[in-house]
């Protein structure tokens, strides 16, 4: 009979550190009892109906709960974000799968409990809120990190330990399904607002997860999952930035590998990636858990390893922690390896180690853990969920372009036209529940109320005669309704044209994971219907207002040249149409700036603003015009703002020192707004060719008309740092300018700073942000 350690075990002792309890503990299992704890099963997965993780049907066959759980289980896969479950009921049943856990191996020790939490966690009738991309256009890390702290706290009252979010990879093409889900094309803006979220997930009680590490984002033709040809230096300074921060600043708790090799290197396999960077240099104590088969696919789909066991044993060297969402390579296969020789059983104890010690800091060690939890009423879409859902809507609603007269929303009759309009699944991301689950349920309700574009602007104009049309659907080539809704259109008083995205997974939708695009077209015949929308309203004299609603910039910038007013609004959640509606009638300020650029008509692709200075402007030497529409940090308000000449308290400093810049920024319109100043650095002549700019700070400004306030960002030389040709990264002496401006694209007026000294090295000590402070 094995004998019983759960009451008398030294790793139960709360006085003493957590390493010292995960070791005390690890001293005593068997080999096969460390395996277990850098495993992971999916009870429910075949609730699942396919489609909610990547060849989802290929890897089916792990073992079954009860018997993976023998020697004990490192994680338990989404107990929430697998099948529509009353939240109540997901409760109970996570909590005797945790019973069952607990009883079926001879230390007592739980499982950790992972769910997605990319819009909110992924449990049905919880807040969806806006997407990441959305978050972005917010350029506002505060009120993302208060989001982040709500989300944990829910997470956390259920029983789920570990979230797999952020993405913090920086987009580097439109054309990739996954654009949704990251937070822009600029490493800085991504670095400060998924520090947000971090920060907010993890003080709400909850293990932040990284992803993607690294480089997913800059796959080859925007294909999910293809090859990365990237140098090590721009992986350097536009891939690598926000995990860095994250982790030296955020000290987050895990980290998940990218699916994507990196020239020719698969991230689950890559020592220098997950152990020599991450751990070595830059001092990550979490855990690395596996993107969903990622191990598995260093065999099957990237061929480095010849079957399952070498998979196991090469993403173990490299610095794997924990096999998802099932266990398939870090288990039997792993032992018969460790036994045979073949793979050292050090490896196996640092992993379980890392494992044990992140149990130990949840408390999941503790005599007196309690598989249920506290006793509280569980409601996932509160009224404080509400609340931030909507005013992170607002935050990230950009208005584009605006003639002055058409907005707010006036006028008796006023036509919504578009497929957007009436369906509240284009207002959620790929990963939402109504988007990424329900589907695979028919007959299951969505789980939560969001009124549609038409049903918010509804309510909010009762007083005039609102009609709809679809016109198109959002896919497909049927044309036959497009006459009928410019017919409308011409015969309104205004049109809100809605036209966009419906995410879904795996080409189900038009945004979201496999959802890439050849071009940035609209999808569908949205561009006929835009086309023949706004031409039937020009005739007749009427206006358009011109509503992008979608995960992916699209190149919009012919139709929003015709239309009255054009919003860019990212997948905004729950509460988006209600918060777009507002915007539209002037009740709220559309707040948001872009956080990628809206590409010209002709554009090549890939393309960001971050380019040096041959790519942002041809000069003859090539036919095709990278000038985008609308620019990266691009937004208009309800007010204007004029900001004055920046200046510097120094005109030169050491490259170890700091140089503060100042400028005036008055509200110069007639309401309130929220002013954006986005500090800028180029480097005119450096050893390596440099972005012409690249953002270096920013923050917001709250003004009443006619309002002046001076902003200061304080500026270490450490962020004109970049990686030179012997891929050290650096900081040069010589002149560089800063610049304070409304966007990537506006002139603003330059300050010149002499950086004095040698060429100094730096690593992840240096520092990371601008500090930004506003004075009346």
């Amino acid at each position: 009979m094995q004998q019983d350690h759960r009451l008398t075990g030294s790793w139960h002792d709360t006085d003493r550190p957590a390493h010292e309890r995960a070791a005390a503990l690890l001293a005593e299992m068997t080999l096969e009892e460390k395996l277990g704890q850098i495993g992971s099963s999916w009870p429910g997965e075949e609730d699942a109906g396919g489609d909610v993780a990547p060849m989802q049907e290929t890897f089916r066959g792990a073992r079954p709960f009860d018997e993976e759980i023998v020697d004990g289980l490192g994680h338990i896969t989404r107990a929430f974000g697998t099948a529509p479950v009353e939240p109540g009921t997901g409760k109970e049943r996570l909590t005797d799968l945790q019973r069952q856990v607990v009883a079926a191996n001879r230390f007592g020790i739980p499982a950790i409990a992972h769910e997605e939490c990319l819009t909110g966690l992924t449990a049905w009738k919880a807040t969806v809120y806006p997407t990441s991309l959305a978050w972005g256009a917010s350029w506002d890390p505060d009120l993302v990190q208060e989001m982040g702290r709500a989300i944990g706290e829910d997470m956390a009252s259920l029983g789920v330990h570990q979230g797999l979010a952020p993405v913090l990879d920086v987009v580097r093409d439109y054309r990739w399904g996954r654009v949704e889900e990251t937070m822009g094309e600029d490493p800085y803006l991504v670095s400060e607002v998924g520090l947000g979220y971090v920060t907010g997930l993890q003080s709400g009680g909850v293990l932040a997860t990284l992803k993607h590490f690294a480089g997913y984002s800059a796959s080859r033709g925007g294909r999910n999952h293809a090859p990365v040809g990237m140098g090590p230096r721009e992986f350097a300074d536009v891939v690598l930035p926000p995990f860095e921060k994250a982790v030296v600043v955020g000290r987050v708790a895990s980290v998940m590998n990218s699916y994507a090799d990196v020239d020719g290197v698969a991230p689950a396999a890559d020592h220098a990636l997950l152990t020599e960077l991450l751990r070595d240099r830059w001092g990550f104590t979490g855990t690395v858990v596996s993107d969903y088969w990622a191990v598995a696919f260093l065999a099957t789909t990237h061929r480095v390893a010849e079957d399952l066991s070498a998979a196991g044993a090469m993403s173990l060297a490299a610095g794997m922690d924990v096999e998802l969402p099932h266990t398939l390579a870090f288990g039997e296969r792993l032992a018969q390896q460790v036994r045979a020789g073949l793979v050292p059983e050090e490896d196996v104890d640092r992993a379980a180690l890392r494992v044990l010690t992140q149990k130990a800091h949840l408390g999941l060690l503790d005599p007196d853990w309690n598989p249920g939890g506290p006793e509280s009423p569980v409601d996932l879409d509160s009224s404080r969920n509400r609340t931030l859902a909507r005013r992170l809507a607002r935050r990230s609603i950009t208005l584009l372009s605006d003639d002055g007269t058409s907005l707010p929303l006036e006028g008796r009759r006023i036509a919504v036209v578009g497929p957007g309009a009436d369906d509240a699944q284009c207002l959620f991301g790929c990963y939402s529940f109504p988007n990424h689950v329900v589907p695979k349920h028919p007959g299951v309700a969505l789980g939560v109320e969001a009124p549609t574009v038409v049903e918010a602007l509804r309510a909010a104009l009762p007083d005039s005669t609102i009609s709809h049309l679809r016109g198109c659907d959002i896919t497909g080539g049927d044309t036959s309704g497009i006459a009928a809704a410019a017919a409308l259109a011409a015969d309104s008083d205004v049109t809100v044209l809605v036209v966009g995205d419906r995410a879904g997974m795996f080409g189900h939708g038009t945004s979201g994971e496999g959802c890439d695009v050849v071009t940035l077209d609209l999808p569908g015949v949205q561009e006929q219907l835009a086309e023949a929308v706004l031409e039937a309203a020009a005739e007749a004299g009427r206006r358009v207002v011109l509503v992008v609603l979608s995960g992916r910039p699209y190149a919009v910038g012919r139709h929003a040249a015709r239309a009255a007013a054009t919003l860019q609004v990212f997948f905004p959640g729950v509460e988006g149409a209600t918060a777009l509606a507002e915007v539209l009638t002037g009740v709220a300020e559309p707040a948001g700036r872009l956080p990628v650029q809206i590409p010209g008509d002709n554009a090549p692709h890939p393309s960001t603003y971050l380019a040096p200075p041959l790519a942002l402007k041809s000069d003859g030497v090539s036919n095709i015009d990278p000038t985008p529409a609308f620019p990266f940090g691009h937004g208009l308000s309800w007010t204007t703002f004029e900001f004055g000449a920046a200046r510097v308290d120094a005109a030169a400093v050491p490259v170890s020192g700091t140089v503060t810049v100042q400028v005036e920024i008055t509200n110069t319109g007639g309401r309130a707004g929220s002013a954006v100043p986005q500090l800028y650095l180029s480097d005119p002549v450096a050893s390596t060719t440099r972005p012409v700019r690249r953002l270096i700070g920013f923050t917001r400004v709250e003004l009443q008309a006619g309002q002046r306030s001076t902003v200061s960002f304080e500026v270490p030389a450490d962020l004109a740092a970049f990686t030179g040709a012997d891929l050290r990264r650096r900081v040069e002496p010589g002149r560089i300018e800063l610049t304070v401006a409304q966007s990537a694209a506006d002139p603003g007026v330059a300050v010149a700073v002499e950086l004095t000294g040698a060429v100094r090295i730096v690593d992840h000590t240096r520092a990371l942000s601008t500090r930004a402070t506003t004075t009346p």
